[in-house]
């Protein structure tokens, strides 16, 4: 055996096992860029010198013995002590080293963990080593158990570097290059340390060798490319079968050890039952980690979807209660509980601090209300907000506490809001449901949110308590606007002509369309009901159309037929708005074949007089066609005399609340009829007296000298055939149809012609029949 030799070569490779850590150390590759602990490469280092320093203190311990020492069992066992030493403490090093790399790789406080798991894994594989290799009853070893008692230190220590390293390779998802080339240069440098020590001890000058080479190549493996990257998160850097391939490591390592001692009748000796014994406990405290683990584990996922259902719950911007807040809460309390009530709010205007002041002004004004609400609810009471400017309000108590409230949140509501230099003010809109007039949750949020409309209507910043009227209201206004949709094509609607006469002979001239609507179902629908829900959802442009051409083919068979007389059709602002409606008027003439004076065309005066500008041009445009402008209304609105003398119109038609208002038997409207009769005529305009239901109505309107009245003293509206028949009769003697206006007089009595102008909103579009019934309504047709 030539030990000397191969002790030489251990400790020439033990001495250039400290190259890569002092080159490591001079290059600043202890520096992790991916965030791993530097103390792991410095701990590795230091490994490395403890040993690199210590084995040749040993060898030239050794060059001072007498020759023959190499086959002496006492100075083997004093170099193997000398050797295994600074094996034993590197051996603890690397297992710093190691722990380090778990806290990145694995997770943060794995290290007990891990450390119970890879000392099971080391109790399997000392167990191993101890029957196979180091043993003292095996040819050519010790007499005395444990002689080389820091071989067997190293050897211990070694295991359990191997256990951790092969433990963390396996904990570790997914499979990383870079750690397992870590965890293969410590095993490399434990197993070299403690085989070179152990084969000076038991003369074994191969494994001296072989453990030499090892050394280096540990050590190259640990410090040559990059770290290890760090762990992404929990649950991809722990591997869920990894619990079960340690422990089984050990139980089938036991399991060899006894069936081999059993196999030469030895039995399992003591220190194999020891450490037995020992990986018992391992396994048992490995066991009751997990248990905290999962314990641990299932309080952070309860910790965290109590969290998570909060702000599911939670409104961010307000931290009030949000939708899904408000119907919990509903659900689990109100359905069957104590009296409730549900108050729905909107803010009246935030639109516009939304478009004026931005966004951002906007949402501190809504953090601001609800504060306001918090801070002005009874305990127990819950606010939310809906969504937008929309809120909400949960109040245990009877509806008429609730209204008291309410009515306190309109005035705290209403303050002004101080964002910047200006002040906000803004109002609210309450409706209120009780939760007792209510079947189910979403019949009540339904009847809060119908009362919050009627609110809405009935002029804003109030509250309104829900009642069963709004309910049937909504129901009848859904059908309606569902139905008139198909009105046209299931011809449902139909048209009625009122006649215009001449005063005093009351002989028919014209005739105004007036729209009808006859449902299956819904029977009879006023034009008062259904027109304005047409305005509303866009389908007055379609029906406004369709009576425009029905009306011009009814007037084109009635000239064709010799009838002088003319058709007044009534126009909404929206039909006004669109750049088609002059060239839809144009071909309806052409297509129909009528004469351009002979259709005239109602706008109302308070359209006229709030936006005049806005349809000017429209207007224009219309009468340099030839057709006729005619001013509905006119005395109901606002027009001054100035806007009056620049609107592009033909015609006015005196209000009918200037023809009826007041006793009749003093006829207190006789000054203001003839004030704007002899304004007509001033202007260069007819003059129609509407709503004449009376004959002093008429004995009014005839003595201003008005030579034109219309209303249901002189006919209902009625068919085309009916105003046919009374046409035919009157066609002898019958008056000259209404002339065409003559030039506008200026001031000074210039003639100038008709100023062109601009309409606005008017009440409604379409006429609505407002003639033909017993006790008008004034401002709609």
């Amino acid at each position: 055996m030539d030990l000397p030799p191969g002790l030489a070569t251990a400790v020439l490779a033990s001495v250039l096992t400290a190259v890569p850590a002092v080159w490591a150390l001079a290059k600043n590759r202890l520096v992790d860029q991916h965030g791993l602990v530097v103390r792991a490469n410095r701990l590795c280092a230091g490994a490395l010198m403890v040993y690199a320093l210590a084995a040749p203190v040993a060898w030239l311990h050794t060059a001072g013995w007498p020759a023959g020492w190499d086959e002496r069992i006492g100075s083997r066992i004093v170099l193997g002590g000398l050797l295994g030493l600074p094996a034993s403490i590197a051996a603890l090093l690397l297992v710093a080293a190691l722990l380090e790399i778990t806290d990145q790789v694995v997770g943060d406080g794995a290290r007990l963990r891990l450390m119970l798991e890879s000392l099971m894994v080391a109790s399997g594989l000392f167990i191993v080593v101890w029957t196979f290799l180091l043993a003292p009853d095996k040819p050519g070893h010790h007499a005395l158990p444990g002689a080389c008692v820091p071989v067997l230190v190293a050897a211990v220590l070694c295991c359990v570097v191997l256990g951790l390293s092969t433990v963390l390779v396996v904990r570790a998802q997914p499979w990383r290059g870079p750690l397992l080339r870590h965890c293969a240069g410590a095993g490399l440098l434990a197993l070299g340390m403690t085989g070179v020590a152990g084969g000076a001890c038991y003369g074994t000058g191969a494994a001296v060798l072989v453990s030499a080479l090892a050394i280096p190549a540990g050590a190259g493996l640990w410090f040559i490319g990059p770290p290890p990257p760090p762990r992404v998160s929990d649950a991809e850097s722990v591997s869920p079968s990894s619990g079960l391939a340690t422990g089984l490591a050990p139980v089938l390592a036991i399991s060899l050890v006894a069936v081999d001692g059993y196999s030469r009748n030895t039995g399992i000796e003591l220190v194999t039952a020891l450490v037995g014994i020992l990986n018992g406990f391992f396994m048992v405290g490995r066991q009751y980690l997990a248990i905290v683990d999962v314990r641990r584990a299932n309080n952070r996922l309860a910790e965290s979807e109590s969290h998570f259902r909060e702000l599911a719950h939670t409104d961010p911007l307000t931290g009030l209660a949000n939708r899904r807040g408000l119907l919990r809460t509903m659900y689990l309390d109100a359905a069957g509980g104590p009296p409730c009530v549900l108050l729905t709010l909107d803010l009246d205007g935030f639109k516009n601090v939304n478009d004026m002041r931005g966004h951002d002004v906007g949402d501190a004004v809504l953090i601001e209300v609800g504060q306001r609400l918090r801070l002005n609810l009874r305990p127990g009471d819950l606010a939310a907000r809906l969504g937008g400017d929309e809120f909400a309000v949960l109040m245990w108590s009877r509806p008429a506490e609730a209204a008291k409230v309410a009515q306190r949140l309109l005035a705290v509501l209403s303050r002004p809001y101080q964002h910047g230099a200006a002040d906000i003010f803004l109002s609210a809109s309450i409706g209120l449901a009780g939760c007792g007039a209510a079947d189910d949750i979403p019949t009540l949020l339904r009847n809060a949110d119908l009362a919050l409309r009627a609110a809405k209507q009935r002029g804003k910043n109030r509250v309104e308590l829900y009642d069963e009227v709004y309910d049937r209201q909504l129901r009848r206004r859904t059908a309606i606007e569902h139905e008139l949709r198909g009105a046209i094509e299931r011809q449902e609607l139909s048209l009625a002509y009122q006649p215009v006469v001449a005063l005093p002979s009351t002989r028919p001239v014209g005739a105004e369309a007036l729209i009808r609507w006859k449902h299956p179902e819904l029977g009879q629908v006023g034009p008062l009901e259904f027109i304005p829900i047409a305005e509303e959802t866009g389908q007055i442009e379609v029906i406004g159309a369709w009576v425009l051409d029905q009306a011009c083919r009814q007037l084109s068979r009635w000239v064709q037929e010799g009838y002088d007389v003319w058709v007044s059709v009534n126009i909404s602002p929206r039909e006004l708005h669109s750049t088609r409606y002059v060239t839809g008027v144009k071909d309806v003439l052409r297509r129909h074949r009528v004469p351009p004076s002979r259709l005239v065309l109602e706008v109302t005066e308070h359209a006229v007089a709030t936006d005049l500008d806005e349809f000017r041009r429209t207007l224009d445009a219309l009468r340099a066609l030839g057709v006729r402008i005619a001013l509905d209304d006119f005395g109901a609105g606002y027009s001054s005399l100035r806007q009056l003398r620049n609107m592009p119109v033909d015609i006015l038609k005196i209000d009918r609340d200037l023809v009826i208002d007041g006793p009749t038997d003093h006829l207190p409207g006789a000054p203001m009829v003839d004030v704007v009769v002899r304004l007509g005529q001033r202007l260069g305009l007819q003059v129609i007296a509407e709503g004449m239901s009376d004959p002093q109505h008429r004995r009014l309107v005839e003595a201003t000298g008005c030579p034109y009245g219309q209303g249901q003293l002189f006919g209902m509206g009625v068919p085309a055939e009916h105003l046919e028949a009374r046409l035919a009769a009157s066609a002898s003697g019958a008056p000259k149809a209404l002339p065409a206006a003559p030039p506008r007089p200026a001031a000074n009595g210039t003639p100038v012609p008709p100023a062109a102008g601009k309409l606005g909103q008017p009440l409604n579009g379409l006429n609505v029949g407002r003639h033909d019934t017993v006790v008008p309504t004034s401002g709609s047709s």
